[in-house]
């Protein structure tokens, strides 16, 4: 336009000289992904790989196309969950994710080393790229959603994760103690300031029901779900309680195959996500 003054939040008008805002990395151009979710939170330990794997599950159960980016370079646990022990595979046009038994795509830094168990002993930096290129790099084909399983903290990763890659919202994972849910809040406010949507709260091992008895004993402490959810203004979820048969499944590799816990909270969630 000849009148134009360069000032693009001035007018409605899309042109030439409109610059692109999105800082957003493009994915390989044989994928073609749909919705991403990350989970994340303040601090390690509260279980957000297993949140991972179940909201994962909840998304398999609807008839999605689901992956899961492991993000979670220095820990990575989701291929053990989902049974996989061969190593990811390429080509030159790129590497190609692992799928578990339910249809899954994986990719996870444990899918190229040589033996699980080697330590990875990089810098903030190089991690970061990996965990980019694992975007970038990664044929995912065609995946209607995708789930993040961040490391802990508001560092190098979650940063590079919410610039590089087009998240479409969040899960905050907690637990019952009240240390942890001051930190979680700096998860939301990281969240808040990138622009990221919260989708809503987890809260994992919430309580243990007495095999006995049948009475929920809240052994980390009195649950502070319900308020915390209220103070950060974000929907609680669900509460998660702590049940040795998911233990179980997930060390045997089996986490699709989960029947004791209610993922109905979780499918709820995804089929929200606009």
């Amino acid at each position: 336009m000849s009148d134009c003054n360069h000032d693009c939040g001035s007018c409605g008008e899309t042109c030439s000289s409109r610059k692109s805002t999105d800082m957003h990395a493009a994915p390989h151009e044989g994928s073609n992904i749909g919705k991403v979710i990350a989970v994340v939170s303040g601090k390690g330990g509260v279980g957000k790989s297993m949140v991972t794997a179940l909201a994962a599950v909840a998304s398999e159960r609807l008839g999605y196309r689901t992956a899961v980016l492991d993000a979670d370079i220095t820990g990575p646990s989701t291929p053990k969950m989902f049974g996989i022990t061969e190593k990811a595979t390429g080509s030159e046009m790129g590497l190609f994710p692992a799928v578990s038994n339910g249809g899954a795509e994986i990719m996870s830094l444990n899918l190229l080393l040589e033996n699980e168990t080697e330590p990875v002993v990089w810098r903030g930096p190089v991690i970061s790229g990996a965990v980019k290129q694992f975007w970038t790099d990664v044929i995912w084909g065609d995946v209607d959603f995708m789930f993040i399983d961040m490391p802990p903290g508001t560092g190098d990763v979650p940063l590079t994760v919410f610039q590089s890659i087009p998240v479409s919202g969040i899960i905050i994972v907690t637990s019952p103690q009240e240390l942890v849910s001051m930190i979680v809040e700096k998860a939301v406010n990281m969240a808040k300031m990138m622009k990221i949507p919260v989708l809503g709260l987890v809260e994992n091992m919430s309580y243990y029901v007495c095999p006995d008895c049948g009475k929920k004993l809240e052994i980390f402490g009195k649950s502070e779900f319900e308020k915390t959810a209220a103070r950060l203004d974000i929907k609680p979820v669900m509460r998660i309680p702590v049940n040795p048969e998911v233990a179980r499944l997930a060390d045997e590799g089996r986490i699709e195959q989960v029947d004791c816990i209610d993922l109905k909270p979780l499918e709820d969630l995804i089929k929200s996500v606009k």
